[in-house]
């Protein structure tokens, strides 16, 4: 954490065994925007980006496309690999921190663009939230309140982030992923599950105008209270450590040693962050799936994208074990080891 304050304490681990994931998509906009672009438009420097983060390039959704159309594709996706018709899904869980508007949900949006019959759930974790919201799906499904859920993580980052603040605008890009999962094996699912919050270190990554403590008004916006602000600095020591912690409280409760798991899939929110702390943990980086130098930071997306990529590039099999690990704001965060 910062080094005026102590770390918080990690709530224990839990453990949430049998459950399969059947099948995942993931879906990036068409829009490809590059580093030299961001040089040439705002003045970024594009060598900067590439050795402070790893990024070379971004996705933007078109002007016509809100979170809820990409989280559409992606979890029509996850559906079509299925092989299961919609009408099968009996609950939809969204992790989202860019709703299409504030009221409905954008769950609610997705349900209905989707045909579901069925309750819909929106979990706001940030960059935390698909892990979030893939905790509550399984904790559904083994209380038997649900068969087959959908979980879906997906934001619109290029609509919150500052293009006049060269720091931080270039680490964002936009997204969605989805997962579907069912009863499984005893020794499938979430095998163990670290899930935090620290709300102190909240005023760390947040967006402080257009909710209800500061209503949008015309000073605000040209105050650009209604983009996103990062402490950098602050924020990466924070992940680098919750990164390290986590996947150590995990990998403990499980019983399981780091040469154990196949595949390490952390948030992808910057190069040097994730290399920091698996050389901590001495994993090997050919274990490691990145794929930020793609797409930057796609909040609640990046997870279930690179999970399903993985899957679909051969890196994670049926019956193998893998770590998830999201963090962000809240400050909040989400590490579990799955079975797929």
């Amino acid at each position: 954490m910062t080094e005026d304050r102590p770390a918080p304490k990690r709530p224990r681990c839990r453990r949430l065994r049998g459950i399969r994931i059947l099948s995942s998509g993931s879906y990036v906009p068409e829009v490809v925007v590059t580093n030299d672009q961001l040089h040439a438009e705002l003045g970024c420097d594009s060598d900067w980006i590439v050795k402070r983060t790893g990024i070379l390039e971004r996705r933007h959704a078109r002007p016509d496309q809100a979170t809820t159309d990409l989280c559409q594709i992606a979890a029509e996706r996850c559906l079509k690999a299925a092989g299961i018709r919609s009408c099968a899904v009996d609950l939809l869980v969204l992790g989202t921190f860019t709703p299409d508007m504030t009221f409905p949900s954008s769950a609610c949006l997705l349900q209905d663009r989707l045909g579901l019959v069925a309750p819909a759930i929106e979990v706001q974790a940030a960059c935390a939230g698909f892990v979030y919201a893939l905790t509550t799906a399984a904790s559904y499904v083994l209380a038997g309140a649900a068969d087959t859920v959908l979980v879906v993580g997906g934001d619109t980052n290029s609509r919150i982030i500052n293009p006049k603040d060269i720091k931080t605008y270039p680490l964002f890009g936009d997204g969605a992923g989805a997962v579907l999962i069912t009863r499984g094996a005893p020794d499938e699912g979430l095998l163990s599950v670290s899930l935090g919050s620290d709300g102190a270190g909240g005023p760390l990554l947040n967006r402080p105008a257009c909710g209800s403590r500061q209503p949008p008004t015309a000073e605000l916006l040209e105050q650009g209270a209604h983009y996103l602000q990062m402490d950098g600095r602050s924020v990466f020591r924070w992940a680098v450590t919750t990164l390290c912690d986590t996947i150590g409280d995990v990998l403990v409760d499980c019983g399981l040693s780091a040469e154990d798991i196949d595949l390490y899939i952390p948030h992808q929110a910057n190069i040097r962050i994730i290399n920091a702390a698996i050389d901590v943990l001495k994993i090997p980086r050919t274990k490691v799936f990145c794929n930020l130098e793609k797409y930057g930071n796609t909040s609640g997306g990046s997870i279930p994208i690179a999970l399903d990529e993985a899957v679909s590039t051969g890196r994670l099999r049926r019956g193998q074990l893998a770590v998830i690990s999201g963090f962000g704001a809240g400050l909040a965060w989400g590490t579990a080891v799955i079975r797929y």
